[in-house]
């Protein structure tokens, strides 16, 4: 993108941030939490011009000019809302606003703007944007909480939450290699952004250094919207899994081999799916299995393959139900192989640990929520955010609002915008309750 088409573009985003937006929720006791609906919804209009699609959605890869823009537009208003920004040493933007106590700990809440290929414009954008509002509420107010306040736009969520993961984790050159959709690495991506990867342990947030993390999110599922639910409170992330299956048979003539006397791998590939799909099904339970990519070699139409490469992905809130459907799986898969003259195995090249919710926060959420006249969800997040790694240095909580239809990642995503103001003024109240409340 050009300086000046940049310029024109960060101009007519803020000038959309100005228009009036509809259907805001009218309620006096949900006026009275506060926000500005009408400018956070404007807002959100505003950054999906960043990466906009024909279909309505955005594509906005981290480390590209239009999440690079997006992120610019971010930072406006931070500014505008009298934050003190700054990219931190791993490319995190970071918008502070000092409390009350200068030895508190910060609370940190806020969530990204980087999309999926060809998405929607709500994931990410309504947790960032609504913090934002947030501490803009504040200072309208008047208000200044004893804890600093730091709002938060993680990096490159969508491919594997790195932002956040890069400051509270350790990382190797090696695993920074790893390259993003957009074509660079990690480390390339750090520096686009201002970052520095040699300075990583600058930016490094361990336990004890933070008093509490928030994120507000889109469901995602359909839950709230099929029940006209109002708020969900989060009870944790699931933990999720992915293993490479690669099922090795023989490849040979398809016209001239009998069928008694082939060993398909895709025959054994198929029956691995439907197996895959009865073990995740056949107990009571929110885990879900899938067989998401799958490819035959060498991939004739007149050679039975010898060879087929899939994925295999399991998520649950709880790693040991994983742990056992994964050793289920594989003894099915044996038998499989046994029958059809083939074998399995397999390579793990994903483990994310499930992050439970801080009962503590939940009860604020649920507190929040309920003293606002808002009826509520408790239930568990199946896609990763990045409050689970921020549950490794503090208590961490999540508050979900309404997915239309239950859709997500994709252009047709979309949340009302009464839902977004609603799900912002439960944001305010759970976090001037977090500064009010010590964790022990």
């Amino acid at each position: 993108m050009q300086r000046r088409d940049f310029a024109r573009t960060i101009a007519a985003t803020a000038a959309a941030a100005a228009l009036p937006v509809s259907r805001l929720a009218a309620s006096p006791a949900r006026r009275a939490a506060g926000v500005n609906g009408e400018r956070l919804n404007g807002w959100l209009t505003a950054i999906g011009e960043f990466g906009k699609t024909p279909a309505g959605g955005v594509h906005r890869l981290a480390y590209s000019e239009a999440d690079i823009a997006a992120r610019a537009y971010t930072m406006q208003l931070m500014r505008e809302a009298r934050l003190d920004v700054s990219v931190d040493a791993a490319g995190n933007i970071f918008g502070k606003r000092a409390g009350r106590d200068a030895a508190a700990k910060p609370i940190i809440f806020g969530s990204h703007v980087d999309s999926v290929p060809d998405g929607g414009n709500y994931d990410g954008n309504v947790g960032t944007l609504a913090a934002i509002e947030v501490t803009r509420t504040l200072g309208e107010r008047g208000t200044l909480t004893r804890h600093p306040l730091w709002v938060a736009c993680w990096q490159n969520e969508e491919g594997g939450t790195w932002g956040s993961h890069l400051v509270t984790a350790e990382t190797t050159t090696a695993e920074r290699a790893t390259v993003a959709r957009s074509g660079k690495s990690i480390d390339e991506g750090i520096r686009l952004l201002g970052g520095d990867p040699a300075r990583l342990s600058s930016a490094r947030l361990r336990k004890g250094d933070v008093h509490g993390y928030l994120e507000l999110h889109i469901e995602q599922g359909g839950n709230l919207d099929r029940q006209k639910l109002d708020i969900g409170v989060v009870e944790g992330i699931v933990g999720l899994r992915q293993w490479e299956v690669t099922i090795e048979g023989f490849a040979n003539h398809a016209g001239t081999t009998p069928m008694n006397e082939r060993r398909d791998a895709m025959l054994s590939a198929a029956r691995f799916t439907e197996m895959v799909h009865r073990v995740v099904t056949s107990e009571p339970g929110r885990q879900v299995g899938t067989v998401g990519r799958m490819q035959a070699f060498p991939g004739a139409p007149n050679v039975v393959p010898g060879r087929v490469a899939c994925t295999l992905e399991l998520r649950d809130l709880d790693d040991r139900n994983i742990q056992r459907l994964y050793d289920t799986i594989v003894v099915e898969a044996k038998a499989i192989g046994e029958r059809n003259g083939t074998t399995f195995a397999y390579h793990e090249f994903v483990t994310h640990e499930s992050a439970r919710c801080d009962d503590r926060v939940r009860a604020l959420v649920a507190d929040s929520a309920k003293a606002l006249g808002f009826s509520t969800l408790s239930l568990p997040s199946g896609a990763g955010h990045d409050a689970q790694n921020l549950a490794r240095v503090c208590p961490m909580g999540m508050i979900f609002i309404p997915s239309v239809g239950g859709i997500s990642h994709s252009p047709r995503e979309f949340s009302r915008a009464a839902d977004i103001t609603n799900g912002a003024n439960v944001f305010l109240s759970a976090l001037l309750a977090m500064d009010a409340t010590a964790f022990g």
